[in-house]
């Protein structure tokens, strides 16, 4: 019970800065809402805007599979966890170089607010037209998915 309270404590505190960290950046950095209310609805209504993809719903997809690796439960992934998860999901890759990379604090763990800094860059960098949107030509094919020329 108390260990629970503790996790919520230190999940609570690391919303908290990651909040904060988000409300000092400039303007720019963060994505453009949606247009207007109509045009929401009407891309509501088509099947492309269901495969549409936010920044929110694209970290919460992420951070779901990235804490796959945190095998021991206190919300943050060590070194050790990220190799294991790494070898698991047959990454060839240096584990080492990938932590180094989404570790931006240097403090040996990559906690919540790291991976959602992490994949903001990345979904930036997906979403070519800056509309906060990622559509089905903006996201890249699955690995395994056949070529086109096969």
């Amino acid at each position: 019970m108390i260990r629970r309270s503790i996790l919520a404590t230190a999940l609570s505190v690391l919303t908290t800065a990651a909040l904060a960290q988000t409300a000092t950046q400039p303007p720019a950095a963060t994505p453009p809402a949606a247009t207007s209310p109509a045009a929401a609805s009407s891309a509501g209504t088509s099947s492309a805007a269901k495969s549409d993809i936010t920044l929110a719903k694209f970290q919460k997809r992420r951070e779901k599979a990235i804490m796959a690796a945190d095998t021991d439960g206190d919300g943050k992934i060590s070194l050790l966890e990220w190799q294991a998860f790494q070898a698991k999901r047959n990454v060839r890759r240096a584990p080492a170089k990938s932590f180094a990379r989404i570790d931006s604090n240097h403090d040996g763990f990559i906690d919540r607010a790291e991976l959602d800094a992490f994949f903001a860059k990345r979904f930036a960098r997906l979403d070519k037209n800056g509309d906060g949107i990622l559509t089905a030509d903006e996201r890249p094919s699955h690995k395994s998915a056949p070529k086109p020329e096969q």
